[in-house]
């Protein structure tokens, strides 16, 4: 059986005389900058991010959270240590993430509705889920 292609069936692949031939990664690598939805790994990523939702303080929070406050405010001058669980919110989408410091005092500002701690972030008194004052 004869073909068009008898006479070139048998060469050899022909090999570039003046530089290497790619390797089957280089010839790949390629390609791999190219995305045809530039943005969508990403715009996945944002979407499958878990945040949670403020839960509402109930009354006995509420009440452990102003006993707390009133036992932090007579002790203010000594600088305590407290651990503190609130909520911050999340900058790009809704909800947020339940956080817990355990920072030293600087100051107690309801003025400002904040709980100023050193070497911590200013927490809003609204956002203070938990207040445990220690030692």
């Amino acid at each position: 059986m004869s073909s068009d292609y008898d006479d070139i069936i048998n060469l050899e692949h022909w090999e570039p005389k003046n530089r290497r031939r790619m390797s089957a990664q280089q010839r790949a690598a390629q390609f791999a900058p190219f995305a045809a939805l530039s943005g969508h790994d990403a715009a996945i990523a944002e979407t499958a991010r878990y945040t949670e939702h403020q839960i509402e303080a109930g009354d006995a929070i509420n009440d452990e959270l102003n006993q707390a406050f009133a036992e932090l405010q007579s002790r203010i001058a000594e600088h305590p240590t407290v651990e503190v669980t609130y909520f911050e919110p999340d900058a790009r989408k809704s909800g947020g993430y339940y956080r817990t410091v355990t920072a030293q005092v600087k100051r107690f500002a309801p003025d400002a509705n904040a709980l100023v701690l050193i070497d911590a972030p200013t927490i809003p008194l609204d956002a203070i889920i938990k207040l445990v004052v220690g030692d």
